[in-house]
């Protein structure tokens, strides 16, 4: 399938499509409109049909989408029938949550390999994830041909530890520090800052009307 090029808003809504497609599949609905969709997953109905619009014609007037074919369709699209293996840089409090989290639960995203300096942790296995040490880091991304790193190491050594795994040919790193780091431009860092999410949410509470 030729690669459909889309605005990022949009791209970072077609999980959320795919999951609840999910939901709607396992209990046997065939069909739904994008008004019955946009209020179960809270999106307005116009984004979700500008959203579907970018892949061409996904429903049709009167009818509305078909569930399985949709359901289908995104997961071509997000490339759900490929199992993505990733790595995990960092088993501290967060590091240990996202190895029990089980990702390859609910997609096909698997944690296969872990990585930490603390001795209690490496040479185990957690969350059936085994942790190696740092020292083999590069060697493992390479031999595991892993493309996507979670990073949630201190912050101090986070750059240091991103220069690592540029070097093992990694393409995208879900960077849980709260430093912004400096990498080749063919990698993709996408920034998750829980800190400043909440002290988002915090601020709207404060000064927003809730409708």
């Amino acid at each position: 399938m030729a690669e459909t090029k889309i605005p990022r808003a949009t791209a970072k809504r077609l999980p959320l499509y795919y999951r609840y497609l999910n939901i709607l599949h396992d209990g046997g609905k065939k069909r739904i409109s994008s008004n019955e969709l946009a209020d179960a997953i809270q999106v307005d109905s116009a984004t979700i049909r500008r959203d579907f619009s970018y892949f061409g014609a996904l429903g049709k007037r009167g009818y509305g989408y078909d569930v399985d074919s949709l359901l289908e369709f995104f997961k071509k699209i997000l490339n759900q029938d490929q199992l993505t293996n990733v790595a995990l840089i960092g088993v501290g409090n967060l590091g240990h949550a996202l190895l029990n989290f089980n990702f390859h639960m609910d997609s096909n995203i698997r944690i296969s390999a872990a990585f930490d300096v603390n001795p209690k942790n490496v040479n185990t296995i957690q969350g059936g994830v085994p942790i190696y040490p740092m020292d083999q880091l590069v060697k493992q991304l390479k031999d595991q041909q892993i493309s996507v790193v979670i990073l949630t190491v201190p912050g101090k050594v986070a750059q240091q530890v991103a220069d690592q795994v540029a070097k093992a040919g990694v393409k995208g790193i879900l960077n849980f520090t709260s430093v912004r780091l400096s990498v080749p431009k063919e990698i993709r860092v996408h920034n998750v800052d829980l800190t400043n999410e909440l002290q988002t949410l915090i601020y709207f509470i404060d000064h927003y009307d809730k409708y």
